[in-house]
């Protein structure tokens, strides 16, 4: 998920009770429930780099604690920093409890990744196999408000108890936190319902005459009854919207027909780079394209595709697409994540 849910989802955390029982509490649940994407400065050391190891040792649960220890660590120094204060001096830190939180709001992370198409490796380094719910896209609004609002109503309801000189003792929002919490696994139990609805309806049906191998059913933001569907058959894939409220396949009539490509020594060497093996291993639906280039040190082009982000109307080869460039003795010479096609040579039917 995008940052903000993670730390909404921490900050609820605290407020749902939590940050009764030690000082510091929700602070070190909202920073530790975002902590896991520090891997995101492993971009600096290229693109390739970053991508491999996005969502690895700190998105697994191998990797949580020491996570968790950072973050805490981190508010030691902020509290010492603050000359050992906090808002209510009969509540001092609790550190070896607030440790057992900065690990539950990073499990929270874990959770929360899990439930999109992109996935989580949660038993990294032990297993590199990706696991992924794919039942809610990556900006979820109805996820945003149901936090927003347990988070929000209850500071407006306090100033409304203030101006009629009502004060309460202690925190607040506990009941409204709980609540948003409830309204967070309520979504996802209704979108994987949907989710499965949508996925029996692909499995239901032929492809030009052939039974698919495997289907997969990815989310729409916002709609909760539209899916964008990929179906596997022998000899390509089938990708086309899913109403699961109908439920009806391709209701808009544009179903679209990806045949295999044939394997070729070009297409097998980008494969056995560094960049092809964790592209695969991490792509659901891969395919591949072959571009020879006249002139130059590179000879070929290798795109990567993963066709579970090719939601019709998108330029699918600017949403996390690859490319591994080769000489003419099939050695790398780049490799590149994330990178549009390069305007050069001539596109081959691979």
């Amino acid at each position: 998920m995008e940052p903000i849910t993670h730390f909404l989802f921490g900050a609820a955390m605290g407020r749902a009770g939590l940050n009764r029982k030690t000082a510091l509490a929700t602070a070190t649940l909202t920073l530790a429930a975002e902590a896991a994407d520090l891997d995101v400065f492993s971009r600096f050391n290229g693109s390739v780099y970053g991508f491999a190891h996005h969502r690895g040792f700190t998105h697994s649960f191998l990797g949580v604690p020491l996570v968790a220890a950072v973050v805490v660590g981190f508010m030691y120094l902020v509290w010492r920093l603050r000359g050992r204060r906090t808002r209510d001096p009969n509540l001092p830190p609790r550190w070896g409890l607030l440790f057992g939180y900065a690990c539950l709001s990073g499990l929270s992370h874990i959770l929360l990744d899990f439930t999109n198409n992109y996935g989580v490796r949660p038993f990294w380094p032990f297993s590199e196999r990706w696991y992924s719910w794919d039942i809610v896209f990556i900006v979820e609004p109805v996820l945003l408000v149901i936090l927003v609002l347990g988070l929000i109503l209850p500071g407006l309801f306090s100033l409304i108890n203030e101006e009629i000189g009502v004060r309460r003792k202690g925190p607040q929002g506990r009941f409204a936190a709980t609540v948003a919490l409830l309204g967070v696994f309520a979504c996802w139990g209704f979108r994987d319902y949907e989710h499965r609805r949508a996925v029996a309806l692909l499995e239901s049906q032929t492809y030009q005459g052939a039974e698919p191998l495997r289907v997969s059913a990815y989310p729409y933001w916002v709609n909760p009854f539209r899916w964008y569907g990929v179906a596997e058959t022998p000899s390509g894939f089938a990708m086309m919207n899913v109403d699961s409220l109908v439920p009806e396949v391709d209701p808009e009539g544009r179903m679209q027909i990806r045949y295999k490509p044939e394997e070729t020594p070009v297409t097998l060497a980008a494969k056995q780079s560094y960049l092809g093996r964790v592209y695969l291993d991490w792509a659901q639906y891969p395919v591949t394209e072959s571009e020879q280039v006249a002139e130059g040190p590179v000879a070929y082009i290798v795109r990567f595709r993963d066709l579970r982000y090719a939601y019709p109307g998108r330029d699918t080869r600017a949403t996390l697409g690859a490319m591994v460039f080769l000489d003419r003795d099939l050695q790398v010479v780049d490799e590149r994540f994330g990178m549009r096609s390069a305007r050069t040579g001539t596109q081959s039917g691979h």
